[in-house]
């Protein structure tokens, strides 16, 4: 059986360290892939931070050159190489869009393998790169709508240009050109008529002209460099001065045509030609015809008054000739000097006429001009002060505290009252309007309508801003009142909750488990009430900013390790509430502060009812206490971890000292997952501490899990004592056989002298108790059976053992045997009677003597227990106190 019993101990080690070889590759090769994978996780973070930190750079260096650039320029060739590089920008733009790209795609693949808070930082720098690419994208787009808007209309206008002075220029070298005045009165008249008809083609090029001139006074008012400005003064200048001339030379020919026509002797004709000039000049120049209008119409009129004034002092020249010729004309013939006088009086009369209607149009552009500056001073000064009163009104920022959205509302009653006062302004700039519109040239209806309307339009809207801007502040500030009376219900809630919870904690707890239930139910509907307020009182504290702290690991809160078997499980420490948050007023931080303290008081108390009914129901428990049931489960579970007694004995004594205390002893085992209690271990620590002396020692420990103390063993062990006993005697090769008697389960009379001896297993191994120690039984045989002395002469043990018979008998063989009784050989046992005599040497009180703790160390170096014992079978202190020393 031994030997059996020691090839099931080899197989059962290869078994243990096959499977520890197992379990170790699988941990192995976990811990590799894990090491794997975090050394992949590692890259792709190196790669994804880098990636994140470039793309940034390169984005914030791009936006900085895209404010550092020159505004559009309106010069159509200089923004048409602004638009060459807005290409190369967009396209370098496009080129980040494809690493943005990249970027959210790493990050996607990083987030799948890092933990939750570790994906809100990912997800927050791909945000930032979002937004930074969005803000870049948008620059540049509003900078090509720019750029194309500018050079949509400079391309306007140098087409205009370029056609009016292609024009001009080929009509200033037809005039150069043009034949010589001729001499017939025929052909007089006939040039004469030509020259009419293209007095009548440049009239009816002015309207583009004046269209032109518009809009490169536009173009240089949104001019924004001195270079564009002077570049399109010179363009302006030109088409002017060339215009100026086309219409000049016009003029002079025509003036040349009429004086020729005059000396031709024709005085008809060229009466009938100053009669008709006068005849369509006079009415342009009547006091009913209007001049008023805007700004740049009244300067067109101005400039159309200039040149009929030049043309009408060219004429004056003709009117002093006409007048020495028709008098020269009635000296010397009388005949038709009569009707000649006449017309002369009358075209000298429309002559003055015109001339005073030339005056009077003068002062009446001159006074429609200042009308006009005015009213486009008034206009564009309100329009300006509507728009920053806008900028404050539409996007300003309603601040969330009190004290800043009550400045706010200060300065949006002075916004109210500036934009009040822009009334007047309206009503100035109405009024003003209409005294135009009365005498308004029809050109510049629609413009002074337009402007009217605008200004109008602009206010009611800016004004709209304003009224919706002070419904938000009044709005803002009802809530914050509503705010503050909430929050103030809050704290008389949290107030008389934490009064009632004090008066609670204030109470003794109950001593019976019926009465702590009903303070456990009634504590938890006061927790579900507090529950129930928790998202009012997060409601409430919406508006709190989160504390920029990094994460701290908080340490968890002291608690016993205890594991009770018991099916009332304690709620785990729940995190305190409302930590994240950083309260900027007064009352919100007096609202957090009351609220966590009601809170860690509520889990307190809940705790601590908790821990008190669990402590009632041990008790319950423990009174039923039974030790050797829980000595029997407590070496069951040892033999389930397959761990040796004296392993768990080393693994509580750190120091190494060979004794433990009760509390090392009760810690260790509550720290374990056996299941017990406190309670449970110091009834148990004080039952293994035998002497009382607050130390418990390996032979205490041994003692109180040793198997003789198992009823339920009783009889197995005492079969297997007696199996074991005749197979050591039975190998006895005495003629006389040496005498062994069994007197009860564990007593046995040895040899001739019969004297009584106790036999029991104790550590694996079969021991006889011998004097104050014990002795494993192959050496008690060795010493007593005379076949199996080794080294004995003594002739009285020839004579009275061996027999003459006995010398044909085999010889004396001295053989210790193996009596270990499970997988472990009986050299874990102590080998020598002294040593064990010493070991368990005490004084007549029953204390123990002082003994050095490294002998027990050593003795105990290699032994190990089964799960075996006997109840009612006394201990061994018991039997060496009533054997003989």
């Amino acid at each position: 059986m031994l030997e059996r019993s020691n090839v099931m101990r080899g197989s059962s080690t290869e078994h243990s360290m096959c499977i520890l070889e197992q379990k170790w590759a699988s941990v192995y090769s976990k811990v590799q892939e894990r090491k794997a994978k975090l050394t992949k996780g590692l890259s792709l973070a190196k790669e994804f931070h880098s990636n994140v930190q470039e793309l940034l750079t390169k984005m914030t260096k791009c936006e900085e050159s895209i404010g550092l650039l020159p505004a559009p320029s309106f010069v159509l060739d200089t923004v048409c190489t602004q638009l060459q590089d807005h290409r190369t920008l967009v396209n370098e733009v496009n080129v980040y869009g494809e690493k943005k790209i990249t970027v959210e795609n790493a990050g996607r693949r990083l987030t799948e393998m890092s933990r939750k808070e570790d994906c809100d930082v990912i997800h927050n720098l791909i945000m930032t790169v979002q937004d930074r690419f969005k803000k870049l994208q948008q620059r540049a787009s509003e900078r090509g709508r720019m750029l194309e808007e500018v050079k949509k209309n400079a391309k306007q206008f140098n087409e205009s240009w370029r056609l009016l002075v292609d024009w001009m220029t080929e009509v200033e070298q037809t005039l150069d050109t043009h034949k010589e005045i001729a001499v017939t009165h025929e052909d007089i008249k006939q040039q004469l008529n030509e020259q009419k008809e293209f007095q009548k083609l440049l009239r009816s090029k002015r309207p583009m002209y004046e269209a032109t001139l518009k809009s490169g006074r536009s173009l240089h008012e949104r001019a924004q460099t001195s270079h564009d400005r002077q570049h399109v003064e010179n363009l302006l200048a030109e088409l002017k001065d060339t215009w100026d001339t086309i219409s000049g030379k016009s003029m002079e020919r025509q003036h040349k045509l009429e004086e020729a026509l005059l000396f031709s002797g024709r005085f008809t004709d060229a009466l009938q030609a100053l009669n008709d000039w006068l005849y369509r000049a006079e009415p342009q120049l009547a006091e009913d015809v209007p001049v008023s209008g805007d700004k740049d119409m009244v300067n067109n009129l101005i400039d159309k008054h200039k040149a009929f004034q030049k043309e009408l002092g060219k004429r004056a020249g003709c009117i002093r000739t006409l007048k020495r010729s028709v008098r020269d004309l009635t000296r010397s013939s009388t005949a038709d000097a009569h009707w000649l006088q006449e017309q002369m009086d009358e075209l000298e009369g429309r002559w003055e006429a015109v001339c005073k209607l030339s005056v009077s149009k003068q002062d009446r552009l001159e006074v429609a001009l200042q009308q006009a500056e005015k009213f486009d001073g008034l206009v564009h000064s309100f329009m300006e002060r509507l728009t920053e009163a806008e900028r404050v009104l539409k996007y300003g920022v309603i601040p969330d505290d009190e004290e800043s959205l009550l400045a706010f509302r200060k300065q949006h009653e002075e916004s109210m009252a500036a934009l009040q006062a822009q009334v007047v302004e309206l009503q100035n700039i109405r009024s003003l309007g209409e005294e135009i519109l009365a005498c308004c040239h029809p050109d510049s209806i629609i413009t002074l309508k337009s402007w009217m309307s605008v200004t109008k339009t602009r206010y009611e809207e800016v004004q709209t801003w304003a009224q919706q801007q002070g419904q938000k502040i009044q709005n803002s500030l009802s809530a914050l009142e509503a705010e503050r009376e909430e929050v103030q219900r809050l704290l008389d809630w949290i107030s008389s909750a934490d009064e009632a919870l004090t008066l609670r904690d204030q109470e003794p707890l109950p001593e019976t488990m019926e009465q702590n239930q009903e303070l456990i139910e009634q504590h938890r509907v006061f927790m579900e009430e507090l529950n129930k307020k928790f998202p009012e009182v997060e409601h409430a504290t919406k508006s709190c900013k989160h504390k920029s702290i990094s994460k701290q690991h908080i340490s968890p809160s002291k608690r016993p390790l205890t594991k009770r078997r018991s099916t009332l499980k304690l709620q785990p420490a729940a995190p305190v509430p409302l930590e994240h948050l950083d309260p900027q007023t007064p009352q919100l931080s007096q609202l957090v502060s009351r609220w966590q303290k009601l809170w860690l008081l509520a889990v307190a108390r809940q705790s601590r009812l908790e821990q008190h009914q669990q402590t009632l129901k041990e008790m319950e428990e423990f009174a039923n206490f039974d030790f050797n049931m829980w000595r029997k489960r407590y070496i069951q579970w040892i033999s389930h971890l397959k761990s040796r007694i004296l392993d768990v004995f080393r693994s509580i004594d750190r120091d190494q000292d060979g004794r433990i205390s009760q509390k090392e002893f009760a810690d260790y085992v509550l720290a374990s997952k056996f299941p017990t209690n406190s309670l449970e271990m110091n009834a148990v620590a004080n039952i293994f501490d035998m002497n009382s002396d607050g130390f418990i020692d390996y032979y205490e420990f041994v003692s109180a899990l040793h198997p003789s103390r198992d009823p339920y063993r009783k009889t197995l062990d005492a079969d297997q004592i007696n199996e074991e006993v005749s197979r050591q005697v039975s190998q006895c090769n005495c003629p006389k056989r040496f005498q062994v008697e069994q007197i009860s389960a564990n007593r046995y009379r040895f040899g001739d002298s019969q004297q009584l001896r106790m036999v029991r297993i104790l550590r694996s191994t079969l021991m006889v108790r011998v004097g104050g120690g014990w002795t494993a039984l192959d050496e008690f045989l060795v010493k007593n059976d005379p076949c199996r002395v080794k080294g004995r002469t003594n002739l009285k043990i020839k004579e009275k053992y061996l027999s003459p018979a006995g010398s044909t008998s085999k010889g004396l063989t001295v053989s210790r045997s193996n009596s270990s009784l499970s997988l472990y050989s009986s050299a874990s046992a102590p080998t020598s009677p002294m040593t064990r005599k010493a070991l368990l040497r005490r004084s007549f009180s029953g204390d123990r003597c002082i003994r050095p703790r490294s002998s027990i160390a050593a003795l105990g170096s290699d032994l190990q227990f089964v799960t075996t014992g006997e109840g009612n079978s006394p201990s061994p202190s018991d039997e060496a106190e009533r054997l003989p020393t």
